[in-house]
């Protein structure tokens, strides 16, 4: 049954009603030489581009890019934090950024380049192309954390104790066979996102 509360929610970025669509991110996975042309700076860039969204939308943000020796990658910035609510049971209920297709993006021949020239499509292409993946978000109103594996969740929102700051971070492990990230051309974002590249 659909949740009354949750069915008043108005689909901007990503559809509330589907947690997971595990149709979208299985054939994210069967095609990654399509989502991640250029191998994982590109999966870097889809992340980005929602930290310059936010920065957009709170008029100037800072994220920082983490390339650790296993391989993985974080990406930590400052805005708001991922949007979540509370249904009619009064549980938490994020927006389904990493299972689920951006609206936007994903399905739009004219979806707009990142800074490698290839297109938008979604964080849920890094989330599908990941071994693993954790998502931290602070928001004012709570904070919580959230393990993936190829897209799929598998852990519930695990609270976290607020710190006193707001932004998301999203720390990834590239499957295998795709192309390492160097660093380069991480940086490109307009003025409003001041991008920092740490190894």
């Amino acid at each position: 049954m659909t949740d009354a509360v949750r069915a008043t929610w108005r689909n901007t970025t990503h559809d509330w009603a589907a947690e997971v669509d595990h149709a979208h991110l299985a054939a994210v996975r069967r095609a990654p030489e399509t989502y991640a042309p250029g191998g994982v700076r590109h999966l870097i860039l889809e992340v980005l581009a929602y930290a310059a969204d936010e920065a957009e939308c709170t008029g100037g943000g800072r994220a920082v890019v983490t390339l650790h020796a296993d391989g993985s990658v974080s990406v930590t910035d400052d805005g708001r934090g991922t949007d979540t609510r509370l249904d009619a049971a009064g549980r938490p209920v994020k927006k389904p950024v990493m299972a689920t297709k951006d609206l936007r993006f994903f399905d739009e021949p004219d979806a707009p380049a990142l800074p490698d020239g290839h297109p938008r499509r979604g964080m849920s292409v890094v989330a599908a192309l990941s071994d693993r993946l954790t998502h931290t978000n602070r928001r004012a109103a709570g904070s919580w954390t959230q393990r993936y594996e190829h897209g799929i969740p598998v852990t519930d929102l695990d609270p976290l104790p607020d710190d006193g700051t707001t932004g998301t971070r999203v720390h990834f492990h590239p499957a295998p066979g795709l192309a390492a990230a160097t660093g380069t051309g991480l940086t490109a974002w307009p003025d409003h996102l001041t991008v920092t590249v740490e190894r």
